[in-house]
């Protein structure tokens, strides 16, 4: 699909409500012109492929690109990077059926960033170009267990439970989980893994890293047992 012509540079003092209100909407028939193009490419791909025949080919822009559009094509996490995400930013040529590469991802948090430069007066806001970085967050997390204590009528003394998971250890599952498969999946030994968890934050002794990692482990192994089955079970 060869690229539109931009719009015509309208001088401010002729920019009335109606005139910004006409652009927008052109902007709006431009956009959905284009993904109309490529959905209905990407269909007549899927024919021709249902017939036997061989489907348009996708050919990858050239290194000039880079030089001579760089601000086009700089969305690293596989978005369109357009307006609010829609992918208005990169343009693809008709027929692309690529798909963001980052759409299924959890978004945890979301960080507005404006232009270092300032925003010259009479600018107009388009929206946001979306950006995906995947990072991972490794930090230690206690939690205080206040067990309620009461005495009845009779004497009897009541404590609360602690959940059946802990095994009334002080280690919770999640670490537990995670040292195994570090010690035995990952061949960590026990002297890098307790000074690894020490670094963290974590204050555990190298024996109870022992202890942890040789006994109190059967829920792990019978869930382990259980992935096998499970997964025949589901499986089509």
């Amino acid at each position: 699909m060869p690229g539109r012509k931009p719009l015509p540079s309208i001088p401010e003092s002729q920019r009335t409500p109606l005139v910004e209100q006409l652009l927008e909407q052109v902007e709006s028939l431009l956009e959905k012109n284009r993904e109309q193009a490529e959905h209905i490419q990407q269909l007549r791909d899927e024919i021709a492929v249902l017939k036997g025949q061989k489907a348009k080919p996708k050919f990858k822009p050239s290194g000039m690109d880079t030089e001579t559009d760089g601000d086009a094509n700089s969305n690293d996490d596989g978005d369109d990077g357009g307006v609010d995400g829609t992918g208005g930013g990169t343009r693809k040529r008709g027929g692309s059926s690529k798909r963001s590469k980052t759409q299924h991802l959890r978004i945890h948090e979301t960080l507005e960033v404006a232009p270092k430069p300032p925003v010259p007066a009479g600018s107009r806001f388009k929206g946001y170009r979306d950006f995906i970085v995947q990072d991972l967050r490794i930090q230690p997390h206690n939690t205080r267990y206040r067990l309620e204590v009461w005495q009845t009528p009779d004497g009897e003394r009541l404590l609360g439970e602690l959940p059946a998971n802990l095994n009334g250890g002080h280690f919770g599952a999640e670490l537990r989980r995670y040292m195994l498969y570090q010690h035995h999946h990952c061949h960590v030994t026990q002297a890098l893994l307790h000074e690894q968890l020490c670094e963290w934050g974590v204050d555990i002794s190298v024996g109870q890293v022992n202890a942890l990692l040789s006994g109190a482990n059967d829920v792990f192994l019978t869930e382990k047992d259980q992935l096998l089955v499970t997964g025949l079970q589901v499986s089509s």
